[in-house]
């Protein structure tokens, strides 16, 4: 179950997600414009005179500003919140080497990577 919470919690897992949905949702904007605007215009260009069918819909803009902003604020916010918790903790038991910067114990006194002599961090559970 742990590995399919990390699977789900991947930042580009739901980038993608995201991404995928605004696509679609973009995808049906630029279908209406079209449909609705440069089609019309193009018959009319091109010897259809009459400009009493071309009209212009706003349906498809404004659905996809619904959208974004509900993937907005009901995916993404929560997202950003649940990897900043996430975040911390990693913070909070590790520290950078100062010699080759790879992430180590904070209790470490040498950097398991580069060897390098590092002078140990009070951890959270040895803090009096």
């Amino acid at each position: 179950m742990g590995g399919f919470k990390k699977f789900l919690l991947r930042g580009n897992l739901v980038d993608l997600a995201v991404a995928v949905v605004i696509g679609l949702a973009f995808a049906a904007v630029v279908t209406a414009l079209v449909t609705d605007l440069i089609t019309p215009l193009i018959a009319a260009i091109g010897g259809k005179p009459d400009f009493s069918s071309l009209t212009f819909t706003l349906n498809a803009l404004i659905a996809f500003l619904i959208i974004a902003a509900v993937i907005y604020f009901l995916v993404v916010l929560p997202m950003s919140k649940v990897l900043a918790l996430s975040d911390k903790a990693e913070a909070a038991t590790e520290k950078d080497c100062p010699e080759c910067l790879s992430k180590i114990p904070l209790a470490a006194r040498r950097c398991m990577y580069c060897t390098t002599l590092v002078a140990p961090v009070a951890g959270p559970a040895e803090t009096p």
